[in-house]
């Protein structure tokens, strides 16, 4: 196994999806990122929210997700935000 859910914020299920996503050790984490690694969480769990984000970044800082700055949250907020495609409108004849 690996030292993900021994991190804070990082949880076995969150630890698994990681994992699938290719992200295997904390120290692979810190050095993708908290973004990049939601990124690729999305492309294999179209379930990915904006919490499993801010749990990475929290994991990274070394503290618990909702203790990271409001300026830090609304920047993740914003770029989770930005990553949120419109669901398309079915036309029907």
């Amino acid at each position: 196994m690996s030292d993900l859910s021994q991190q804070i914020n990082i949880g076995k299920e969150l630890e698994r999806k990681l994992m699938d996503a290719g992200i295997s050790s904390f120290a692979e984490l810190k050095n993708t990122g908290s973004e990049q690694a939601f990124l690729r969480l999305c492309a294999s769990d179209p379930n990915a929210c904006l919490n499993m984000l801010c749990a990475l970044d929290g994991a990274i800082a070394g503290i618990r997700w909702h203790d990271l700055p409001a300026v830090r949250k609304a920047e993740l907020k914003e770029f989770h935000r930005l990553l949120q495609v419109p669901k398309e409108r079915h036309i029907t004849e």
